[in-house]
């Protein structure tokens, strides 16, 4: 028994000192080669700019004079700020509008194109908006929405009435980059409910439809919960999109609208570093909208047990 146990030791020992085979080696150098432009771009356009910001948000800097540290000074006066606190409102009440009326839009679209046929083309009309630029995108929308524009001059003819000042009221600029915004997005949504929609089971669909449920059942008790992850996912997503919003309001606005109604805390950081050169503020609402962005991604992750169902 100990002479088997002995040759069984020498074996494993063998076996873990026998030296890598060359073509292991080489498998994993060339994994290296292909993986390192992604790593070398996420090292220099990801993790090195978010140290720099981490830095500079606790500290004063023009980009020419001396860096001072000044602590959480920056922190307290974005808080502080009332044109900060603004964005941030402007930024909540954009994703509370753009992002429930889109992703409905979006799959009432998708639910009409999931039984046409010849669907390519219109697929290829919705999804347009998404692989336009959105500097050429809200050029476009600027034109449509002057006071003077034929969007005011449909609604003249429709009501009888002057049309808004989408782009000079107060009460309508932050509306009007929502429109812009769920344009832009919608043919993006569509495409992902539309592969959420034909990635359901028929036969679940057949069984409701032989215990007698109609389409309007059939798609409020088991097509939206089987489609749940999806709407899960594209919320995320669409949250985090709308919380980025800043091209729209730079295009469509002048300094964030009038009485900065529609600023949102992208075009507060924009408007601290770029025309300010205030680094150190524009550093620590970067780091606030971070902080925001995780904390409302986290509320999402907490409430998907209660409404996200998985067909298994």
């Amino acid at each position: 028994m100990t002479a088997v146990m002995t040759r069984a030791n020498t074996a494993g020992a063998e076996l873990v000192e026998r030296p890598e085979a060359g073509w292991r080696k080489r498998d994993r150098w060339w994994g290296l080669v292909f993986v390192s432009p992604q790593l070398i771009g996420m090292i220099a356009f990801v993790l090195l700019p978010f140290a720099v910001g981490l830095v500079l948000a606790f500290a004063q800097w023009d980009g020419l004079t001396e860096l001072t540290w000044v602590g959480f000074a920056n922190f307290q006066a974005q808080l502080g700020d009332p044109v900060f606190l603004r964005s941030i409102l402007n930024t909540l009440g954009l994703a509370l509008v753009t992002v429930p009326v889109g992703l409905a839009l979006s799959l009432l679209v998708a639910v009409g194109l999931d039984r046409l046929r010849g669907r390519t083309g219109y697929l290829l009309l919705y999804f347009a908006p998404v692989m336009t630029s959105s500097i050429a995108v809200s050029l476009v929308w600027q034109q449509i929405l002057r006071a003077d524009g034929p969007l005011n001059e449909a609604f003249t003819k429709v009501f009888g009435i002057p049309g808004p000042n989408w782009l000079g009221d107060p009460r309508f600029v932050l509306l009007a980059v929502s429109i812009v915004t769920i344009w832009s997005s919608l043919g993006l949504n569509v495409i992902i409910f539309l592969a959420g929609l034909q990635g359901i089971n028929p036969n679940v669909l057949e069984a409701a439809r032989v215990d007698g449920a109609g389409p309007l059942r059939t798609m409020l008790q088991v097509r939206l919960p089987l489609l749940s992850p999806v709407v899960f996912f594209s919320t995320v997503v669409a949250v985090i999109s709308s919380f980025q919003t800043f091209d729209v309001v730079f295009i469509l606005t002048k300094g964030g609208g009038p009485e900065n109604s529609a600023r949102t805390i992208v075009y507060q950081i924009y408007d601290e570093g770029f025309v300010h050169f205030q680094f150190g503020m524009a550093s620590a609402a970067s780091i606030i909208l971070l902080v925001l962005t995780l904390v409302v991604t986290a509320v999402q992750l907490g409430l998907q047990r209660r409404f996200v169902h998985y067909e298994s």
